[in-house]
């Protein structure tokens, strides 16, 4: 099977002839991302925003997918000016596993790594809503989410994305091939004063970050996909994401995977406790940071909080297996 694969010195290799190769595997080793086109079936991907939209009705504050005028923080649970909803558990609701467990999105990690044996992140869901005036602006964030003492390729990062995807509808926006320069970066930028990371994957890049990619010629492009396709970057690849301009809002489902084999047992342990309290993660799958479901709302704990989902996940085998449970050892 022609797949990509982790080298021992962690540098992400193409296996097989070109002839053979998908098309975005060529793309992701190449310029750092791709669009794997139709991951998810149009009929599925509609049932999934349905059960976003109604997810958020839920909440009974009087947001209406149908009257535009109700997008409005006070009529939405907590969602930050980047689109992000982090709390009320909603990293575990049944659309998000069903997502996460879909077969397209599935083998196309199963390629990434040549590997069957992976965990998933609890990661969070975006609702980005065009037009909003009522949260802070959303400034861009120029980012990788690879800690810069840790070189070579270590995780793929993904997003399924919900809703047609255009120009001017926000979302992904990348520095195409500065994953291949990012050691040398980091080599050359050493002597910088860092942007203050809230944990250790984190790297943010200053405007004389910003610079320096400018005179290597790297270059921003604004990803745009349709419903059902699944983006794919390398944890490597400077990235931030876009609020939506125009009449179409963006919602997305992000899906990280990394083989078992790259998680301690201490890490399945905690990964355990966050599956069964309900709780976030970054995209780390190897649950190195976990979260909370008590969001805030004008600085005190929101009442409308939920600490599990409306409607719990039923996973199979192989979905309980993504949440690394299976993997812990009796002594651990």
């Amino acid at each position: 099977m022609i797949s990509t694969k982790i080298e021992q010195n962690n540098t992400l290799k193409l296996e097989g002839t070109t002839q053979d190769l998908e098309y975005w595997q060529e793309d992701v080793a190449r310029d750092g991302f791709a669009v794997i086109k139709g991951a998810i079936p149009k009929e599925r991907i509609e049932g999934y925003a349905n059960d976003m939209m109604s997810w958020l009705e839920g909440f009974n504050l009087g947001f209406d997918r149908n009257d535009p005028s109700t997008v409005h923080k006070s009529k939405l649970p907590h969602i930050t000016e980047k689109g992000m909803c982090l709390n009320y558990a909603v990293t575990h609701e049944d659309f998000v596993w069903k997502v996460r467990t879909e077969p397209g999105i599935l083998s196309a990690f199963h390629k990434i790594y040549n590997d069957k044996k992976l965990i998933v992140s609890f990661d969070a869901v975006n609702f980005g809503f065009p037009n909003r005036t009522d949260i802070p602006p959303n400034d861009p964030w120029p980012h990788q989410d690879q800690d810069p003492k840790k070189p070579g390729f270590r995780v793929m990062q993904g997003l399924v994305n919900v809703f047609p995807n255009g120009p001017k509808d926000g979302g992904l926006i990348v520095c195409k091939g500065a994953h291949l320069l990012s050691e040398q970066f980091h080599k050359e930028m050493a002597w910088e004063e860092p942007i203050p990371a809230w944990n250790p994957e984190w790297y943010g890049f200053t405007d004389k970050g910003m610079q320096w990619l400018a005179d290597k010629g790297c270059e921003w492009v604004k990803v745009c996909a349709e419903p059902g396709d699944l983006l794919i970057w390398d944890s490597r690849t400077p990235h931030y994401n876009l609020s939506p301009e125009g009449e179409t809002p963006r919602f997305v489902i992000y899906t990280c995977y990394m083989p078992v084999s790259g998680a301690t047992q201490e890490e399945l342990v905690r990964k355990k406790k966050a599956f069964e309290d309900w709780n976030g993660t970054t995209h780390w799958p190897n649950c190195q940071v976990v979260g909370n479901n008590n969001a805030k709302r004008d600085g005190v704990d929101d009442p409308h909080n939920r600490f599990e989902p409306v409607k719990k996940p039923v996973l199979d085998e192989e979905g309980f297996k993504l949440t690394g449970i299976p993997y812990i050892k009796a002594s651990a």
